[in-house]
């Protein structure tokens, strides 16, 4: 650092820890103005305040950030500051100190007392020649009690809630990122990660932590738990369950490297942060780990990919030496996938994503963070709701379920019926207490017409960037949409956030799906269905612009009608426009045997109905008409598109109709599916299983036209296949069966069919084929024969 080499460190009264403490418990509330007024930008300031609860404790951070940010500061550049603020009283302060100053050099160390900042600096002083396992006990001790508690992150980001880590941390689900570094944070969108999260194997945490890899990347979308997870380690290791080999581990954030540009090696850098643990002891030939959380607000990140302007910035030699020892390194998926580029010759490496919580992490937050009077609504929530249980394993949404529901007098489950629902409920909690912080409900503030004008607003900015496919965006990108954005740029924080880069400030929306959703505001209140419908980029928002439709009873009556210049026309002919233009597109690729965009267009119908919670209207109905409809269980789809294709067939069947085809690819069913398979089977033509399944204490009632039980690669027992598929042969008239050539009891299989309404067979067993009943009996025989 460039001023532990200034000679006349010691002499400047700057650097007394005496004058520093005197001076700041007189500067009082001005610490902020003061610390502008000496070039700090509004970003350390901020965290500053997060980071101190008394003003005293943040006027000292401050002032030692100055001075650390630094070579040669002198008083009279703080003088020349107290001066433009007015502040005559400070400067004859000063005065005072440097008259009765006269202070040993040992009191010119740079040192922040513990109490008074969120450092691994305490005031406790230490001999120099401390040895590697009083440094290992003493960094273990202060991680023990300093780390144990986290800012848990909810919109906006500087408002965090601090949650006792130590007894509340909640299992993640850690998968391997070697297949998901692609699905960079910007391009997954909402059921992209719902099929995630079915289609990777989770790792233990143990799996990871316990085998001491020379190189942890950990990557994660925003809010995802990865500072919990790095938090959880560093209290692991100093409980001596981790890293039993590491002597010492140190844990650096990059929004606090950004401070750091002129120290330009690992000592300088951690005699910066950890002083008095290390006392200037060489870790060079000690074996060390490093944590660096937060890769995504490193300034200087292209530098540190690039390896270059090292020389403007040293701190990015400092992370560059890093790299010679063990070091855990997490991040957005976009800066971990960078960071890989310069981690490549390194073979003992681990690279793993956050999925967000597991099913016990789920439990366990929700017993220890939600009032005991309504966890039982929160669990019955997300036991009944498939979009509150599918959105939960993420934090930043089980936080907010949470705190909406807990802050509810009169919450009714059905208020996460729907994606749509769960959206705009969080972004009109997070309106309310966060944004125009005030105790009037949603319904006295959505009066107010400053209020409508605001979240215009707001959704403009996202409408026109995600539409460009632009996640990233300069405050002078933002003025082109919102001339008032300069002028009222702090009350967009919350949904926007900022993030200082070496080029300057970048924003973008605090979580993806938040941005998709503002968008969809926008578009249901400003566009017509027309010009929805016919904008391919709006095609991942269409079920939430539906769903903006369903607005009669629920909190999305708040977030329609926004727009007075928009005619405002029927729900009918607004959602039967958008249904009859996606049936359309369907039967385009149906003739033309598009099978994957015929299949996504049929799905995104079925969602958009589910979401606009609409019924079979004469009009949907002709359209409806105009096809055959089908319905697979799966593997490859998730709760969420099940409860849609529930509810359309509920619907479905409501009317009359009868569905022509079931497909059933799959063994061990949810509740969900379980009543999907019950719906179906009460009114279908045709019915498919390609594997056994298992379902207990229930069996199909209705007649179905052709039955196809294809299991040649199952090899069942009598009882499963008596329990499971003879219930379904006794009501088909049509049948075709193909059976795993060792099954034992083919001549039972023959007296069931015999004894049904089976009218036309084909059965393969054994390599060959038989269409009658006659033809199978013979074979029987002779096989009875051969063995006798």
């Amino acid at each position: 650092m460039a001023q532990n080499k200034n000679p006349k460190k010691h002499e400047n009264i700057l650097y007394s820890q005496e004058f520093k403490l005197n001076f700041c418990e007189s500067v009082g509330v001005d610490w902020k103005t003061l610390g502008r007024r000496l070039n700090i930008e509004d970003n350390f300031l901020e965290l500053i305040d997060q980071d101190n609860n008394k003003t005293d404790a943040k006027a000292y951070s401050m002032f030692t950030t100055w001075i650390q940010m630094n070579e040669n500061p002198t008083l009279e550049e703080l003088k020349i500051a107290l001066r433009n603020m007015r502040r005559m009283d400070l400067i004859r302060k000063i005065d005072e100190l440097t008259k009765t100053s006269n202070l040993p050099e040992s009191a010119y160390r740079i040192s922040v007392n513990k109490e008074t900042s969120n450092s691994p600096v305490s005031s406790t002083k230490f001999s120099a020649k401390k040895d590697i396992s009083e440094i290992c006990t003493t960094l273990k001790s202060f991680y023990l009690t300093n780390y144990g508690k986290i800012c848990e992150v909810q919109p906006p980001l500087k408002f965090p809630a601090n949650v006792d880590l130590l007894h509340k941390f909640v299992d993640l689900c850690i998968v391997d990122a070697v297949n998901t570094q692609t699905d960079a944070v910007f391009s997954v969108e909402r059921k992209e990660f719902l099929e995630k999260q079915m289609r990777y194997t989770p790792i233990s945490y143990s799996e990871i932590f316990m085998k001491e890899k020379s190189v942890t990347l950990i990557s994660g979308i925003a809010g995802i738990g990865k500072t919990w997870l790095l938090r959880k380690c560093l209290l692991d290791w100093s409980n001596g369950l981790i890293w039993e080999t590491v002597k010492l581990v140190f844990y650096l954030e990059c929004r606090r490297l950004n401070l750091c540009q002129y120290i330009g090696n690992i000592n300088e850098l951690l005699n910066f942060f950890y002083l008095d643990i290390i006392n200037d002891f060489d870790i060079s030939v000690h074996p060390a780990l490093f944590i660096i959380d937060g890769l995504d607000e490193f300034k200087y990140l292209n530098e540190l990919i690039n390896c270059s302007s090292s020389q403007n910035y040293p701190i990015v030699n400092a992370l560059t030496e890093i790299q010679k020892y063990k070091y855990v390194v997490a991040g957005r998926v976009y800066a971990i996938d960078k960071y890989q580029s310069i981690s490549t010759e390194h073979c003992d490496k681990i690279n793993i994503q956050i999925m967000g919580f597991n099913e016990s992490g789920i439990n366990n937050y929700i017993e220890n963070n939600v009032l005991e009077e309504k966890k039982d609504v929160v669990k019955a929530t997300l036991k009944e709701s498939a979009i509150a249980k599918s959105m939960s394993s993420v934090p930043f949404y089980l936080s907010s379920m949470c705190k909406i529901i807990s802050n509810s007098k009169d919450f009714y489950k059905n208020s996460f019926l729907t994606m749509t629902d769960l959206y705009a409920n969080i972004f009109l909690y997070f309106l309310q207490k966060h944004i125009i912080k005030n105790n009037e409900l949603i319904y006295q503030l959505m009066e107010n017409n400053s209020n409508k004008k605001y979240i215009i607003n707001i959704c403009k900015i996202a409408y026109q960037l995600f539409i460009e496919n632009r996640v990233i965006f300069s405050k002078e990108d933002i003025q082109t949409f919102s001339i008032d954005f300069n002028k009222n740029e702090e009350n967009f924080f919350g949904f926007i956030e900022r993030i200082e880069t070496n080029n300057g400030y970048f924003y973008q929306f605090a979580h993806l799906t938040i941005m998709e959703f503002c968008a969809s505001v926008y578009a249901y209140n400003c566009l017509s269905s027309e010009e929805i419908i016919a904008n391919e980029k709006l095609r991942s928002c269409l079920s939430m612009i539906c769903g903006l439709n369903k607005n009669q009873n629920s909190s999305l009556k708040f977030l329609v009608n926004l727009n007075p210049l928009k005619k405002t026309c029927e729900e009918s002919l607004f959602l039967f426009f958008i249904f009859d233009r996606l049936l359309k597109l369907y039967r385009q690729r149906y003739e033309l045997k598009g099978f994957q965009l015929k299949t996504y267009y049929i799905n995104l119908f079925i969602e958009c109905f589910y979401e606009s919670q609409s019924s079979f209207t004469d009009e949907i109905k002709l359209i409806v008409d105009k096809q055959e409809w089908s319905i697979s269980i799966d593997d490859g789809k998730t709760s969420y598109k099940t409860s849609c294709e529930n509810y359309f067939v509920n619907h479905y069947f409501k009317s009359g109709r009868k569905l022509s085809w079931l497909n059933v690819d799959k063994n061990i069913l949810s509740d969900e599916e379980k009543n999907l398979l019950i719906q179906c089977s009460t009114n279908v033509r045709n019915v498919e299983f390609r594997c056994p399944i298992k379902f207990e204490g229930w069996k199909p009632k209705d007649t179905i036209e052709v039955l196809w039980i294809y299991i040649s690669d199952d090899l069942i027992t009598k009882k499963d296949f008596e329990e499971n598929f003879l219930p379904w042969i006794n009501l088909c008239e049509r049948l075709s069966l193909e059976l795993h050539n060792d099954i034992d009891f083919i001549e039972e299989i023959y007296k069931w069919i015999r004894c049904s309404n089976v009218k036309w067979l084909t059965i393969k067993y054994r390599e060959k084929e038989f269409y009658y009943l006659d033809e199978l009996s013979n074979f029987i025989t002779r096989k009875k024969c051969l063995i006798s």
